[in-house]
């Protein structure tokens, strides 16, 4: 039996994949660098051992899985090409762990972890199940019925997946140091709905995906009618949001999500659909009321009369959709956000966006922009964001008491980047506050 080594196994999609491989009696063990990542807790809770890189930690037994983030030059990764050991990139493993299971791919520029995590929370109260989501969130079981994952379109990675359905919430203009256009996303998108075997789920609601063509069904959902599953009726509750489904026009079930905003009716919908297709009845469904959410999704912590807000956040239209959620749970607070750009490339092609989108924030606070493996500076700065937010101000990690000024309001923390240790040094200052 072989051994497991994840090269970079604190990334999302790394951490999740070896809890499934963990949890499916698989011996797993990785490496990366030594800053905390919070996805290796779960790693930790597990026992899977994570080791500073070097080239030793590679033996002649392993098989090797590097995450995408890093170059051939990493130093595990020469010395198991060098051993000739058994090599695999994160999404050419994927692609063929998940041959052995009925798999549903949930993809799309935005929405895509948070409805791999609700289709995983309702299929997981009516089968076993495996699952990786792109918070880190991973798990596996050896009688696994299906197994549910996010795929991601960057550098066209989900063309290594083949799976029996897929869930497409919409196509948008991101990644923009690969893709040149939304209609080369949109081309990378049909490509992927070339390689799905079963059926396609896919937002009727989005202009591009109206657009897919497919050799297997294609089920529509969204708010218009013409969609096959039509959402009316919405309602927002102190608990959350009630709305009617509609199946091609004929009254089907009402549900209830413990979240706000169209953005999350819509994912809901989605689910409601590829269980509806699949046969699974609708007080199962209904599992969709108990969602506790997943990492970094609108995840809230109230200090004494402010709610902070941690958020992956990180497209305008991202930027928008978890303002809308903020604005419709909490309608009497003053929505301030705190945001760090991630990556200068993105900053520089939707900086008017961004812009837009913060500015319905009622103050907007701005962090440096965060750069990435492949990108480390770029031509602009996070000044060239700041002059066209009219409520902005520059929030150096030092200075976060300013923060205190707002009594009663809600802080979001948004951004790809390392946006928490915004937060994280808030809330120690507010600490040292209390204990003077």
């Amino acid at each position: 039996m072989t051994t497991y080594h994840f090269i970079g196994i604190k990334g999302t999609g790394m951490s999740a994949l070896a809890q499934i491989l963990h949890d499916s009696g698989e011996t797993v063990l990785g490496s990366d660098i030594e800053k905390h990542f919070f996805t290796q807790d779960a790693l930790e809770e597990k026992n899977i051992p994570i080791l500073p890189f070097s080239e030793t930690n590679i033996k002649d037994n392993y098989t090797v899985i590097a995450g995408n983030a890093f170059s051939e030059d990493n130093i595990e990764i020469k010395e198991a090409k060098r051993k000739g050991l058994t090599f695999y990139r994160y999404h050419e493993f994927l692609g063929e762990w998940l041959k052995q299971y009925t798999s549903i791919a949930v993809t799309g520029a935005h929405g895509k972890t948070s409805t791999t995590g609700l289709l995983a929370h309702v299929l997981n109260g009516t089968f076993p199940i495996s699952y990786l989501i792109g918070d880190g969130t991973g798990n596996g079981h050896v009688d696994s019925e299906y197994f549910v994952f996010e795929a991601c379109e960057y550098r066209r990675h989900f063309l290594r997946y083949e799976p029996d359905y897929a869930i497409m919430t919409n196509i948008d203009f991101d990644h923009p140091d690969y893709f040149t256009s939304v209609d080369d996303v949109f081309d990378a998108f049909q490509s992927m709905a070339d390689r799905v075997k079963k059926g396609i789920i896919a937002c009727g609601d989005d202009e591009q995906l109206q657009q897919i063509q497919a050799k297997v069904p294609v089920v529509y959902y969204g708010f218009a009618a013409t969609n096959d599953f039509q959402a009316q009726n919405v309602t927002e509750t102190e608990h959350g949001t009630d709305f009617d489904v509609f199946v091609r026009n004929t009254y089907y079930d009402t549900f209830t999500i413990p979240m706000y905003g169209d953005h999350n009716v819509l994912n809901a919908l989605s689910v409601i659909a590829i269980c509806h297709y699949e046969g699974i009845n609708a007080e199962d469904i209904k599992n969709l009321g108990t969602f506790q959410g997943v990492k970094r999704r609108f995840t809230e912590k109230v200090v004494g009369s402010q709610v902070l807000v941690d958020d992956y956040a990180h497209h305008p239209k991202e930027i928008t959709a978890t303002i809308e959620t903020a604005r419709k749970k909490y309608p009497n607070k003053e929505v301030v956000a705190i945001f760090q750009p991630h990556t200068f490339t993105r900053t520089r092609t939707f900086l008017q966006e961004f812009a837009d989108s913060l500015n319905l924030a009622d103050d907007v606070f701005l962090c440096d922009i965060f750069g990435s493996a492949r990108e480390k500076a770029g031509e602009l700065s996070i000044i060239d964001l700041q002059n066209l937010i009219e409520n902005s101000t520059i929030l150096e990690l030092s200075k976060t008491e300013i923060l205190q000024q707002y009594k009663d309001s809600i802080l979001i923390f948004m951004g790809a980047g390392d946006i928490q240790k915004f937060q994280q040094a808030y809330e120690e200052q507010i600490e040292v506050n209390v204990n003077r």
